[in-house]
């Protein structure tokens, strides 16, 4: 067919079927078709409407591109074609939905990216053409596609374990994965040792030098890459333990004063073996005080304060009594008991205190009552006896009772100023009972730890030793710990 041209202008014009089969870039032609003037850009872009709006954009597509993205900073790609009937667009702006920051995104051709977009959240995007004579309307939506980037950083918290081998329990709580799937993780240490890689959430971490402090950071890996590090977690060392044996005494209680005054009772006796103890922990340490003695009217003496270590606790003696009174009691653990005393004028005499091992005796004759018999420990590697009961006061002028082995304290008599005695420091002992005197006070308790010789102990202020880090028996030491309160540690 013949190129029709109009009589004024010499431009072709006719139906869109008339078009020029093989158009020169600039072309331009009268379409009565759509009732514009069109000319011709090129083969990308065919015939648009000359001096007008450009066209509203067709076929929008989005695609996302999570490969290594940050979290919470999705990138898509989103595609168009240009629309008939309208201008050529100088640029092109892309809405996102929901809205984002910035809420557009504008570039002169197809595809234009978009990023900031929250990992595992799905968008829909409109995309609208700009020329100099305005703005199109907005295209239709796209598909929604969903954003995803590399996963959340994850939470890390850790344990550390008690067998010595140098491990850690990793608790992991995971963050959002960006929306892929977490396929790892990675678990640094510090200080650095290696790092390890598990796929699941509670992991045990090896290779740690037992006794130093580490803490420890963990990333996630999905599809798209891995995380920021996570921040530190608490700190753990993987301890070592042991086993170990310790003996813990009581203070003794204070005998009785006054006519025919009772011994005090052992301070409560324990005697611990195979106990597991384990390095770089504070355990706590009280050495308990005998109990003051009766004063010289008749008066009770004191009961001794409890001794502790680790999980032990050990109660104090029982202070005598008096006129003629029952000798004290042995401390908690401890179940041996005072002997009796007798009251009569002027010939009262007290019971002998409990020890460690025995029963108190009980008044014969115008004598007071023995002091019981201590009991005999070796954790030191030599037997001594500690916790005799304290022994009762006699009638006037005779027959005071003695303490019982292990340091316990003698009864006293009223003549030539023989008064009673005080149990010995450091075994728990009860005081003697005083015949028409004070009585005497309890000895003080005693904690004594004995340990591989692989460790070594430290003692915290507040605490007095006597023997510390001795070597005893066969690849073993022990300290003695003789007064105060505080805290003992190994390494």
């Amino acid at each position: 067919m013949a190129i029709r041209k109009s009589s004024i202008s010499g431009v072709p014009f006719g139906s869109s079927s008339d078009r020029p089969s093989n158009p020169s870039i600039g072309q331009t032609f009268e379409n009565g078709t759509l009732g514009i003037q069109e000319i011709y850009t090129g083969p990308a872009t065919g015939w648009v409407a000359k001096s007008s709006p450009a066209s509203i954009p067709a076929n929008v597509v989005a695609t996302n591109q999570g490969t290594g993205r940050a979290f919470n900073n999705g990138q898509m790609s989103v595609s168009f074609e240009n629309g008939s009937g309208g201008g050529l667009a100088t640029y092109y702006t892309v809405t996102p939905s929901p809205a984002t920051s910035p809420a557009t995104f504008t570039g002169s051709t197809s595809p234009i990216i978009v990023t900031g977009l929250s990992s595992n959240t799905s968008y829909t995007y409109t995309v609208t053409s700009t020329n100099n004579f305005g703005t199109s309307l907005a295209s239709s939506a796209s598909t929604a596609a969903t954003a995803t980037t590399v996963p959340q950083a994850p939470t890390v918290s850790a344990t550390g374990t008690l067998d010595g081998s140098g491990t850690a329990i990793i608790s992991i709580t995971p963050g959002s994965n960006g929306g892929s799937a977490i396929t790892q993780y990675s678990i640094t240490s510090n200080p650095a040792t290696t790092t390890q890689t598990t796929s699941n959430t509670t992991y045990t971490f090896t290779g740690l030098t037992p006794g130093t402090q580490y803490t420890f950071t963990a990333t996630a890996t999905n599809a798209n890459g891995t995380s920021v590090a996570s921040s530190a977690s608490n700190s753990v060392s993987s301890l070592s333990q042991f086993t170990s044996s310790y003996l813990v005494i009581a203070g003794g209680g204070g005998g009785g004063g006054g006519n025919g005054p009772a011994g005090g009772g052992a301070g409560g006796y324990s005697y611990i073996t195979g106990s597991t103890l384990v390095t770089s922990t504070n355990y706590s340490v009280t050495i308990g005080s005998g109990g003051a003695g009766g004063g010289p009217s008749n008066n009770t003496g004191g009961t001794g304060t409890s001794s502790t270590f680790n999980a032990t606790t050990v109660y104090g003696g029982t202070g005598g009594n008096a006129p003629g009174g029952t000798g004290g009691n042995a401390g908690s653990p401890l179940t041996f008991v005072g002997g009796s005393g007798v009251i009569a004028s002027y010939a009262e005499r007290g019971g002998g205190g409990a020890g460690a091992g025995a029963n108190g005796g009980s008044q014969t004759g115008s004598t007071g009552g023995p002091g019981g018999a201590g009991a005999a420990n070796s954790i030191t590697g030599t037997s001594v006896t500690r916790g005799g009961g304290g022994g009762g006061g006699g009638a006037r002028d005779v027959g005071s009772g003695p303490g019982g082995s292990g340091g316990g304290g003698a009864g006293g008599i009223s003549s030539g100023g023989n008064n009673a005695t005080a149990g010995s420091v450091n075994t728990g002992s009860g005081g003697g009972g005083g015949r028409d005197s004070a009585g005497a006070a309890g000895g003080s308790g005693l904690v004594v730890i004995r340990y591989p010789d692989t460790r070594t102990l430290s003692v915290s202020a507040g605490l007095t030793t006597g023997v510390l880090n001795q070597a005893v028996g066969s690849n073993e030491k022990y300290t003695t710990i003789t007064g105060g309160t505080g805290t003992v540690s190994f390494s």
